[in-house]
């Protein structure tokens, strides 16, 4: 039986859709999860995907961090149950302190909306496994706000402690501090990232499918912690 992956829909998700068409080209089952309840349904691992959640009220995310779900994701989250959180769902994860730092407006205030160049650091996490420290990939940006800030000694210990998962290369498209385009816990089960690699994992739909990766990695993991 293939691993169960959950699609959180929030009101007003946007990439819900193409979240689980991307899990399922990975070879797992994905399984789709609403805000106002907090069962899992059993899933072995959690996307929060990007959109405008709430509508992105006072802040974004900030609303989407009390819902159902996310009382129980928060806690699964911290018993070692990968989540991954792109764009909207990286600042959900922070909202919700499962990150550290916050995504800011966009440094020039210009929505982005490009194909974007990263390089991947620590891949020991649940979500990068599937990549080699220092490869460069091409996924979708698409964000008005998503620059990633920080205090000094915050910045400072994602890098001395390996936490940064992706960098911008090529260009920053947002001001993001230090380039940083996606970062881990410290267990490494969650992960989020502002760039969307749900959009590229058909070259007839995106730049690449480079973002197939992430998604593939979850799956090596979970056979490995299920051995």
């Amino acid at each position: 039986m293939s691993p169960r992956i959950g699609v959180v829909t929030f009101p007003g998700s946007l990439d819900d859709v193409d979240a689980a068409r991307a899990v399922r080209l990975a070879g797992a089952t994905p399984v789709s999860l609403w805000h106002d309840d907090s069962a899992l349904r059993g899933v072995n691992a959690v996307i929060l995907p990007g959109g405008f959640s709430y509508g992105d009220y006072l802040r974004c995310g900030a609303i989407a961090r009390f819902s159902a779900v996310m009382e129980t994701v928060v806690d699964a989250a911290r018993g070692g149950l990968p989540v991954l959180g792109i764009c909207n769902g990286f600042q959900i994860l922070c909202e919700s302190h499962l990150l550290p730092g916050a995504l800011t407006r966009n440094r020039e205030l210009h929505f982005r909306n490009r194909d974007q160049a990263l390089e991947i650091g620590n891949t020991g996490t649940a979500w990068t496994g599937a990549f080699t420290p220092g490869q460069r990939i091409v996924v979708p940006v698409k964000n008005g706000e998503g620059c990633f800030v920080a205090d000094t000694a915050t910045l400072d210990a994602l890098e001395a402690e390996n936490r940064v998962v992706a960098r911008y290369v090529e260009g920053n498209p947002n001001g993001s501090q230090r380039d940083i385009a996606g970062i881990c816990n410290e267990a490494g089960n969650v992960v989020g990232m502002m760039p969307h690699p749900e959009h590229a994992v058909e070259r007839l739909t995106g730049p690449s499918t480079d973002g197939l990766g992430v998604f593939t990695s979850v799956l090596a993991h979970l056979g490995a912690t299920t051995v």
